[in-house]
């Protein structure tokens, strides 16, 4: 208006002063806080710019250590996501756990939670340490005003969606909040070198909600992956500033939290029945660990005219690649079956090294067959039909040997080795197939 008077909506005429047509639209945003005026770094040659203190802390948990390439960077930000209850309070309680009994203060700064529900948790995780301190906080000047006055070596947030900022009036969560609190943390982070964990909440999709730019600005993302229908959880790391984003470390969820997996080959292979069509075993590689992984396929008669195709940890795409394939190189006809086809255990294999496992499972379950019960196989599968040689072969036949299979099946332009069992060279997935898995 004219005269300086206010109006929740658009109007003609000034209730105030009468005057017409002189509305227009102007925001309302809050004032912003000043800002300290604080001098420039004069610009300084890369050689003697010092290291600082940028070793990483072990965590005191050795998966989590194998995933971070050591442990925790001193005035890192890490953001930590999964869906709802697969374990994410549970493994920074633990790892917090972990820190205290070496000695070590650590804050743990709740939103989703109050004081005595994580006091709860940590008594059944067996988390109880005097210096393992906890505050339900929401507030993002009060959070920092409890890093300033704790200093903690290690602090967690769970979790940067519940935090909120009172200069701005958008609900929390929101995509300003959740911008605006994570710049603020990482900020207050590397001024004062405590490495911080951020706790944060996925969409439907299994994304990480919030902006894109809250995955920028932190120096490590990590996910914790499971199946609630089964106890494994894997944690993956899908940016990681300090080092490797292959590694992957394994947990089983028991009463008692999270328990590292010691040797995940023989978990996964434990109820494998021997004498049954559709089954192969294909050494994976996990960053620098071998798995020994079982592929399933079941092949049907199809009622329909468009016959089903399921895959489960697998690249469903990849899936159907190689069922053209098999049926135009092999001649294994599946244009009128139902295939199904998954990893056990809920592990998700999408490297090229188990072509070879999921094409002799599904022609196995084709012909009603079963495979040799020592035999692993191991190899990519062209377009051709040809099979081409995958990295690191000799870790995953060593783990094979470990493990009392006898022989394994491995393209014929892979490296000469030695693993300890016998090494059958095939070229093509035809031979492949007429080696272990005859057709007729």
């Amino acid at each position: 208006m004219s005269c300086g008077a206010g109006a929740p909506k658009w109007a003609g005429r000034c209730m105030s002063c009468g005057d017409w047509n002189t509305l227009s639209e102007e925001l309302d945003v809050a004032e912003p806080a000043p800002v300290p005026m604080v001098p420039p770094s004069a610009p300084t040659p890369i050689t003697e710019v010092g290291a600082g203190s940028g070793q990483p802390i072990p965590t005191g948990l050795d998966e989590v250590d194998r995933v971070l390439g050591g442990g925790l960077v001193p005035g890192s930000v890490t953001l930590l996501g999964g869906e709802p209850g697969v374990g994410k309070s549970t493994l920074v309680l633990q790892l917090l756990a972990a820190r205290a009994r070496a000695g070590a203060t650590v804050l743990y700064l709740t939103g989703e939670e109050s004081a005595a529900q994580v006091r709860l948790r940590a008594d059944r995780l067996g988390a109880l340490d005097d210096r393992l301190l906890l505050a339900a906080e929401t507030s993002v000047p009060n959070l920092l005003v409890h890093l300033e006055a704790v200093q903690p070596e290690l602090c967690v947030i769970d979790s940067i969606q519940t935090m909120h900022d009172p200069q701005f009036s958008s609900a929390p969560g929101s995509v300003t909040q959740v911008r605006e609190c994570a710049h603020r943390v990482v900020v207050a982070a590397k001024s004062m070198g405590i490495p911080v964990i951020l706790i944060g909440h996925v969409t439907k999709e299994g994304q990480l909600a919030g902006p894109r730019v809250l995955e920028h600005v932190v120096d490590t993302v990590l996910s914790l992956e499971g199946d609630r229908h089964h106890d494994l959880r894997l944690l993956r790391a899908s940016k990681h500033r300090f080092g490797a984003t292959d590694e992957l470390g394994l947990f089983s969820a028991c009463d008692d939290g999270l328990d590292a997996v010691a040797d995940p080959s023989a978990m996964f292979l434990a109820d494998r029945r021997l004498d049954v069509a559709g089954s192969a075993v294909c050494p994976t590689m996990e960053g620098q660990r071998p798995l020994l992984v079982e592929v399933q396929a079941l092949v049907d008669p199809s009622p329909l005219a468009q016959p089903r195709r399921s895959v489960q940890g697998l690249d469903p795409g990849r899936v159907a690649l190689l069922l053209a394939v098999l049926q135009r190189r092999v001649g294994v006809e599946l244009g009128r079956s139902d295939v199904y086809a998954t990893t056990v255990g809920g592990v998700r294999v999408v490297e090229p090294a188990a072509d070879l496992a999921a094409c002799l499972a599904i022609a196995s379950a084709h012909v009603g067959r079963a495979l040799p019960p020592d035999v692993v196989v191991c190899g990519e599968v062209g377009l051709g039909g040809e099979l081409r040689q995958v990295a690191r072969m000799d870790r995953r036949l060593t783990e094979a040997a470990r493990l009392g299979f006898a022989a394994a099946v491995v393209p014929a332009s892979s490296p000469d080795l030695d693993p300890g069992l016998a090494v059958i060279r095939v070229a093509t997935l035809a031979e492949a197939v007429a080696a272990i898995c005859p057709l007729d």
